[in-house]
């Protein structure tokens, strides 16, 4: 496990962000970078990012010289690039998972758009692991409820191809399991989708922790609820257990994050697990056992990475160094504990 590369995922810089009433402004990639490069526990750093294909970071239409541009500037900071998130969602690049032939045939080009990206970064030599993450791009549930076999059928039918493509560029495919997507908002829901599509070598589920506690309480989903309000520590590891085993074999990328058991959305962005600091005391998850469940047996699954995922922090966060380094701190934490165990 000594070889587990920490990155450090871009996307909050973006996700939630905007110009509409409310909303924060976005920041850039540049300052992302900076933010990134400067935190320092013990005289360990970052190994690299995580990065979302989109604007205002990235033009998905770029020429090839312009993404060599920049993968030049992340490998000036000495960073590697990690998973790559495609634009798949309406108003991005690509449109529902479940929609008409049209909105699916969106959602395709997005996926098509990554690995072209993905090959770029890797000829140039910044990228050398990692995988593209999707979901299913349809913001709610309330449209799948409507008819949900015959949805699960569409995800599972786009998700095929998607992965047929991404098996054509030499790229794994990650679906997030979280609970704002239709399809993907419950444990149960999303092993259906995985299993529907039965291509593992090249798609496979991303876990992220804020958003996989929610799977256990059942927002969204309370039929498949794992836990009750009020539970015990032995009644939540019990419960983690039962989920991580159902999940963790198709586990292929993975998210250190802590979640305080609300629910949260930031300007066009679902309410989905709110992603909290590191060390927020009303954090719900000890972050180091909690990882060390998805973890189990990682380099079999072609995980040489993990991430941390801010997404939805309020931009004086994002710009305190001490989130970084506290967040640093106990990714640092995390490895180390692997290493123990191994």
């Amino acid at each position: 496990m000594s070889t587990l590369k920490l990155h450090n995922a871009m996307w909050p810089g973006l996700v939630g962000k905007g110009d509409g009433e409310g909303q924060e402004p976005p920041i850039s990639l540049d300052r992302m970078l900076e933010l990134t490069a400067a935190a320092n526990v013990r005289g360990q750093k970052f190994d690299g990012i995580d990065y979302f294909l989109f604007l205002p970071h990235t033009d998905p239409n770029s020429t090839d010289e312009q993404l060599i541009a920049i993968a030049d500037k992340i490998a000036s900071y000495g960073f590697t690039v990690g998973s790559l998130v495609a634009p798949v969602w309406g108003g991005t690049v690509g449109d529902s998972a479940m929609g008409d032939s049209a909105s699916r045939e969106k959602f395709l080009s997005a996926v098509k758009m990554a690995c072209r990206i993905a090959n770029v970064f890797e000829k140039h030599g910044v990228r050398k692991y990692g995988v593209i993450r999707i979901d299913s791009a349809e913001f709610g549930i309330e449209k799948w409820r409507a008819d949900k076999t015959n949805n699960t059928k569409k995800i599972v039918e786009t998700f095929k191809e998607a992965a047929k493509i991404a098996q054509g560029a030499g790229q794994r495919l990650a679906a997030e399991g979280e609970i704002c997507w239709a399809g993907m908002h419950s444990w149960r829901d999303m092993l259906d989708v995985l299993e529907g599509v039965g291509m593992p070598e090249a798609l496979g589920f991303q876990a992220d922790l804020a958003h996989t506690y929610l799977y256990l309480m059942g927002y969204n989903a309370p039929e498949y609820a794992l836990l009750k309000e009020g539970y015990s520590q032995d009644e939540f590891y019990a419960a983690y257990e039962a989920m991580t085993d159902k999940l963790r074999p198709w586990t292929i990328d993975f998210h250190v994050a802590q979640n305080d058991g609300n629910v949260h959305g930031a300007g066009s962005h679902d309410k989905t697990g709110k992603h909290c600091p590191a060390d927020d005391p009303n954090g719900k998850l000890d972050i180091v056992r909690c990882s060390s469940y998805w973890l189990k047996d990682a380099a079999a699954r072609g995980i040489q990475h993990i991430c941390w995922d801010g997404c939805m922090f309020p931009n004086a966060m994002l710009q305190e160094a001490h989130t970084w380094n506290s967040i640093l701190d106990v990714m640092l934490k995390v490895r180390d504990s692997l290493n123990t165990r191994a």
